[in-house]
């Protein structure tokens, strides 16, 4: 265990402003509170960090921030998905009356973390569940209550250790969690993007990841702004830039096997052209007529 092992917190407000513009668009209101964090780290030696829950449709960049204020912050990033947990020992560990007993898995990551302090990412808080072996949600509450958590003990280790100096981000899709849990946290919405969003995100970000990703050059594939305006508009129908980045994907390795065989040198997406690529199809949207009751 990580025993009185820190990093060194980065209290830059300017370059913690950078990293958080330089790996995300939009999303200002996360980034604002960061910011405010870091500037009250700045005036006080030591605060209890906040326990920010990201709560949003999927492909909006809840995981992938949470790496950023990381970055931005100096910290160690670890990660632990709460999808499908059923099991209080999970989180507190088992006993050494058992047999396969092994510590939580909340001092199973410090332990990777390798430091006391760092950004401890609980993803999809909202998908917990609970049966006969205990209620999750319930042990999180010491986990993530300032209050509490210097003291936190593991069943396996039996002894307290204290967690307050490790920053908790939590994410979710929905709200649908127990109040005791909700209360604990400071809800941050991250609401869909727009049309202009998608398209800078495109052009920033994933358009620049799938031609690395897939060994092309910058000067081997493009696309046109009406041709990804027509993929956002036409080929995808979501709140994030999940479909939209697959749907990229899947046009670049298209254009891959072309330079591949020799039939090409270089690939450009029209508006043209995109109607008639191999693997697109365009959602059709459908109206359909609704009798309204009236109560």
């Amino acid at each position: 265990m990580p025993w009185g092992k820190r990093t060194r917190v980065k209290k830059d407000i300017h370059w913690s402003e950078h990293v958080l513009d330089e790996d995300h668009y939009g999303l200002e209101k996360v980034k604002e509170r960061i910011v405010e964090y870091l500037a009250v780290l700045q005036r006080a030696n030591k605060i209890k960090g906040p326990i920010l829950c990201l709560v949003g449709p999927p492909g909006v960049g809840k995981t992938s921030l949470g790496r950023s204020i990381a970055k931005a912050t100096g910290r160690n990033f670890i990660r632990f998905s709460l999808g499908g947990v059923r099991d209080e020992a999970e989180i507190r560990g088992h006993r050494r009356t058992y047999i396969g007993s092994m510590p939580g898995k909340i001092m199973q990551n410090l332990k990777k973390a390798g430091s006391a302090n760092p950004l401890f990412l609980l993803d999809e808080i909202d998908k917990m569940g609970q049966d006969f072996r205990g209620d999750p949600a319930s042990a999180l509450l010491e986990v993530l209550d300032p209050e509490q958590n210097s003291h936190f003990n593991d069943h396996y280790l039996e002894v307290d250790y204290d967690l307050s100096d490790v920053m908790f981000v939590t994410t979710a899709n929905t709200l649908d969690m127990p109040q005791p849990l909700l209360d604990r946290m400071e809800i941050i919405h991250l609401s869909g993007y727009t049309e202009d969003e998608k398209v800078e995100i495109a052009k920033r970000h994933l358009l620049k990841k799938q031609i690395k990703d897939h060994g092309l050059k910058s000067s081997e594939w493009s696309i046109s702004d009406a041709a990804l305006r027509d993929l956002i508009r036409y080929y995808t129908r979501e709140s994030g830039v999940r479909n939209l980045e697959r749907m990229i994907a899947r046009l670049v390795r298209k254009a891959v096997k072309e330079i591949v065989e020799g039939k090409r040198k270089r690939v450009q997406v029209t508006v043209q052209n995109l109607a008639i690529m191999p693997g697109c199809v365009a959602i059709v949207m459908v109206k359909r007529k609704r009798k309204i009751r009236w109560a």
